[in-house]
């Protein structure tokens, strides 16, 4: 069996937080074909990606899909003189998923087998309430409540609000302050949230990387003070570790990083220098399947929990699930919402997320079958098959 062609797919995915998904589809001259996913946050970095996933044929086509650690290094090596994090992880992560999913399909087993066997029967899951319903109280409540009610117990939010002008960009940063009239709205909801929820919900706050480093201790010691956090987020912007090391000394809640962080190589020092009491590595970003599993072993060294960030697509998810399987050391899983009703708009057989817990599909591979009619229906820009 070869490696015959890879297939990015851009399809509209209306109800999602994301407006798009970009899949990956890894044919094989043998008919076996697998799915990988790399949905990045803007349009412009979508369709850049998935270009250089059409480009990255001439690496890969013709190779044996079974030598995953050996693909893995020729694309991660091919891209070291331009970068080798971001775009170029992504590629490689999106190659891998789907060569994982390929060796399952080929073998009739799932991918969680193939990494050594569940050490779980299903994931809990953490979720996030759609803010754009945050308006007002009532807003609030019915969000928090339709979470709380599907048997959810822990939920991701961003309570910062942006300035009257400013972009409502998570990822723009200027200045990184927030006023103090908007750090009150900020502990105003969490303490909302915290008295919707009832205290056994566990609260993930989330900074999106916005905040300089004073204005980062600030907040973080004012929101643990206002609603019990169990982590905070990003507080600071990804690039520099001292940043996030003042601001470490200074807080007492938890902190979680790693969506933006690209292999093995970047989690190192946050690990060895305690940076961080969770990690959250995307395996759509980071490097695959097979670099989530070796940064999850790296850290149940330290004893530090690993919480995918997996709120992109249903591929990002059930593969980050398969690896979590595996996984002594695991915390939560992320989705975007309760209803994954986006997520399986484009797949045969919906996924169960029942109590909020994510029990994986259980057929081989990745156990996902896509409707192709519907991903053809929905393909843009010339990107699928």
């Amino acid at each position: 069996m070869r490696i015959a062609e890879l297939v990015p797919w851009l399809v509209r995915s209306g109800g999602s937080f994301w407006g798009e998904f970009l899949f990956l589809q890894v044919r094989t001259d043998e008919g076996v074909d697998g799915w990988g996913e790399v949905t990045t946050t803007t349009r412009a970095a979508n369709r850049g990606v998935a270009a250089m996933l059409r480009q990255a044929n001439e690496l890969v086509a013709g190779h044996d899909p079974a030598r995953i650690e050996d693909v893995w290094h020729k694309l991660f090596r091919a891209f070291t003189y331009m970068g080798s994090r971001g775009a170029a992880a992504n590629v490689v992560s999106a190659v891998d998923i789907a060569l994982w999913d390929i060796r399952g399909k080929v073998l009739g087993v799932p991918v969680h087998d193939l990494l050594g066997g569940a050490v779980r029967d299903d994931l809990p899951l953490y979720t996030h309430p759609d803010q754009s319903r945050f308006g007002s109280r009532d807003g609030v409540a019915e969000e928090i409540g339709k979470i709380v009610e599907s048997g959810h117990t822990a939920i991701k939010f961003d309570p910062f609000p942006h300035a009257p002008g400013e972009p409502e960009a998570n990822d723009r940063y200027l200045d990184g302050r927030l006023s103090r009239a908007l750090e009150r709205e900020a502990v105003e909801l969490t303490a909302l949230i915290r008295e919707l929820a009832g205290p056994d919900v566990e609260l993930l706050v989330d900074a999106h990387g916005r905040f300089d480093v004073p204005t980062a201790i600030r907040l973080g010691q004012a929101l643990d003070e206002a609603g019990g956090i169990h982590w905070y987020e990003e507080p600071v912007p990804p690039e520099s570790r001292h940043a996030l090391q003042q601001v470490r000394d200074r807080v007492r809640v938890p902190i979680s990083v790693g969506e933006r962080l690209h292999t093995r190589w970047d989690f190192a020092p946050v690990l060895e220098n305690r940076l961080a009491d969770f990690v959250m590595p995307d395996v759509t970003w980071t490097g695959g399947i097979s670099e989530l599993k070796k940064i999850a072993t790296m850290a149940e060294a330290y004893y530090v929990p690993v919480s995918p960030h997996d709120a992109s697509g249903p591929v990002n998810l059930v593969a980050g699930g398969h690896v979590m399987l595996t996984v002594p050391n695991f915390y939560r899983i992320e989705s975007s919402g309760y209803d994954l009703g986006a997520y399986n708009r484009f797949l045969r057989t919906p996924l169960d997320n029942r109590d909020g817990r994510l029990r994986l599909p259980p057929g081989p591979g990745l156990g996902l079958e896509f409707d192709l009619d519907y991903l053809r229906a929905h393909a843009q820009d010339g990107f699928g098959g």
